[in-house]
């Protein structure tokens, strides 16, 4: 539960110290120091390449074709041979026959050659030529064909994986704890769930296939070139392994920069989501010279971080290239000799000069799927470490339903401290609250009401303590049965895009429009809703924006009312409507809280003076409580409250001599 800044006795965060949620010092998930350098963390990736196992037969139909493409790629050289080999032939023999009559009989025994050799090389070369021509040809076509529905699967899959992980994050973040939230930005999170997809869904869906295929096509082009002159594969092989080390090299600087990268985009990121989500607070106090200028100074820091990497990077492709250079001009140099020592024909060269091609473009790659995969991995960290992310508050071992309750809560010597650290900011609390009853929590800002309401429904668990529903300790049920039986109606109200009726029917989605107008009536919202031109189909716009602040109270009491809780939690409701809303939204309450056991956390002595019991909270421990008689006879603490707000100076704000700021009015 936020923290909200009011008056000492209007506040209700309890949770409102230096540990408490919303405090100083919320991080995402692993904070990281400009001084502390990411190591790479390539298993992350790896973990996220086996979600393609979840579609299998999809990833296998496109690697599959994947290999077919490369088959027909890897077939031209072959025909390139073996059209140069006739021309040559060809030519060869037509200047045979050109020659006088006693010339090629000496010509064919220097050529080794018999004179129907030489007519069928002169009338064989332009049927290989056709041939070949119609088979280049053909394996394009069959190249292209292969690609695109490789291309297409291969988007199919990597979306699907998105899909997953996208959905995954969603559903780990729901399940997460507040003491999560509290200390992770919701920037980052949106970050991670959009943009670290992405990355990783690219590269699954390019960058592996491209390592994949680049590793198919150089193993085969070197078994082809083995094959074909040994003599000068081994002039090309020593530098594979050279290229492949400083391909590895880059991998390894290029992971952790781009790691920063993602930590600044999601620092960019929360920005921007804080000052959309407040730009009224922005406008109101005139900040957006200095806002502007906090944004810059992030998108600048993030600028600084790219081109660092782009500059890093800039030696990758260059170097790629060259590794290619120095391939290409020591076959030319030795496949050149072997061709005037007549060990290597003109076709058989030019074979080679393709294949190394074949060789080195791979390489050239390697550089892309590099940086790719230093994205991705980078990017797959950061999703792996929300949803490997442990929450504090789960259902433990054993957990059982919790039946429909009959409203008895008590707090059995219960101690909080925030994150398990600090100092507790609920110390020894126990009371007891007999069902249907209603328990008023009083105290300053800090003192622990919002606390106490946080620890009911479970959104944390007591350091030490327990709290018991009906005599269960909410430890050994199950959340959604404790959950579903406590209703929430906050200071803070939150709505959702969407229209009226949605709003209510927010925790019953199967409700009936007549059990929503009921609701809405109880409310005292039928009213108003019925003014619009839409009714209960009115768009209630983002946040709400496009209701009062009565009005979105109103229907977040409709919304509690029609899931008939036992358990009720009151923020107090009223502290900043007029008058005549506070009549209004206080009447639903009194109908809302009738036979149920409710929990208020009042500003106002008139709000808990007919309470079955007061609390009074002062830094986290309870001070006074009871009655309103028994505390005004007894505790000089709520008689000074009482007075103070009754007949207390109206001109200006005091302090009491127990310490309490009190407001100067009721």
């Amino acid at each position: 539960m936020s923290t909200r800044q009011s008056t000492a006795w209007g506040g209700s965060s309890g949770a409102g110290t230096a540990a408490g949620p919303g405090g100083s010092g919320s991080r995402g998930p692993r904070s990281n120091g400009r001084g502390r350098r990411e190591r790479p963390d390539f298993a992350a990736l790896g973990r996220a390449i086996r979600y393609l196992g979840h579609y299998r037969r999809l990833a296998v139909t496109a690697y599959f074709l994947l290999l077919m493409s490369g088959a027909a790629q890897l077939g031209v050289p072959q025909l390139v041979q073996n059209i140069i080999d006739a021309v040559t032939q060809g030519d060869t023999a037509q200047r045979i026959a050109a020659l006088p009559a006693a010339a090629p009989s000496a010509a064919l025994v220097s050529l080794g050659g018999t004179p129907d050799q030489v007519a069928r090389s002169s009338s064989g070369a332009e049927r290989v030529l056709v041939t070949s021509g119609w088979l280049i040809l053909a394996l394009a076509i069959a190249r292209g064909c292969f690609a695109f529905s490789q291309s297409y699967t291969s988007e199919r899959v990597s979306q699907s994986v998105a899909f997953d992980f996208r959905n995954e994050l969603y559903a780990q973040v729901q399940r997460l704890s507040f003491s999560y939230h509290d200390r992770t930005q919701t920037g980052q999170l949106m970050v991670r769930a959009t943009d670290d997809v992405e990355k990783v869904r690219l590269f699954i869906g390019q960058g592996l296939l491209l390592a994949v295929q680049a590793l198919v096509i150089l193993v085969a082009t070197l078994l082809v070139l083995a094959f074909t002159n040994l003599r000068l594969t081994l002039v090309v092989l020593p530098i594979l392994p050279i290229a492949l080390v400083v391909f590895m090299v880059f991998g390894s600087v290029a992971h952790p920069l781009f790691m920063q990268i993602q930590i600044r985009v999601s620092r960019l990121n929360t920005i921007l989501q804080e000052n959309l989500a407040g730009i009224r607070v922005v406008k109101a106090f005139v900040r957006e010279p200095v806002e502007q200028a906090r944004f810059a100074a992030a998108a600048d820091d993030l600028m600084a971080q790219q081109i660092h990497v782009a500059r890093t990077l800039s030696f990758l492709f260059p170097t790629a290239f060259l590794m290619g250079s120095l391939g290409q001009a020591a076959v030319f140099y030795f496949g050149g000799r072997q061709i005037i020592g007549g060990t290597l024909s003109l076709g058989e060269w030019q074979k080679f000069s393709l294949y190394l091609v074949y060789i080195f473009f791979p390489l050239g790659q390697l550089g892309f799927i590099i940086s790719q995969m230093a994205q991705a991995g980078a990017s797959a960290s950061r999703i792996f470490e929300i949803l490997d992310a442990q929450s504090d508050v789960t259902d433990g071992p054993g957990a059982t339903d919790l039946p429909p309750v009959q409203g008895r809560v008590e707090l059995d010597h219960v101690t909080l401290r925030y994150f398990g650290s600090g100092d507790p900011v609920l110390r020894d609390v126990s009371f007891a609250v007999e069902p249907g009853q209603t328990v008023a929590l009083l105290g300053a800002t800090g003192s622990g009401k919002s606390s106490i309401i946080n620890l009911i429904p479970r959104f944390y668990d007591p350091t030490a303590g327990r709290v018991l529903i009906d005599g269960h300790d909410v430890k050994t049920v199950r959340l959604d049965s404790l959950r579903s039986q406590i209703g929430i109606v906050l200071q803070d109200t939150t709505l959702f895009s969407g229209t009226i009726r949605e709003n209510i029917a927010f925790g019953r989605p199967e409700a009936t429009q007549a059990e929503i107008e009921a609701a809405a009536k109880a409310a005292a919202a039928h009213e108003y809703i019925m003014r619009f031109p839409q009714g209960y189909d009115t768009p209630v716009g983002e946040r709400g924006t496009t209701l009062s602040g009565g009005q979105k109270q109103r229907l977040a009491i409709a919304r509690t009312l029609l899931l008939d809780p036992r358990i009720l939690i009151l923020d107090d409701s009223t502290s900043s409507v007029d008058a005549v809303t506070e009549y209004h939204i206080q009447q639903a309450l009194d109908r809302l809280m009738e036979g149920r056991t409710s929990f208020v956390i009042a500003q106002r002595i008139s709000t808990a003076r007919n309470a079955a019991l007061i609390v009074i909270l002062d830094r986290g421990e309870i001070v006074a409580m009871g009655k309103h008689e028994e505390l005004m006879e007894q505790s000089p603490i709520y008689a000074e409250i009482h007075s103070s707000q009754l007949v207390g100076d109206t001109e200006k704000a005091g302090v009491s001599r127990s310490g309490f700021l009190v407001p100067s009015s009721a």
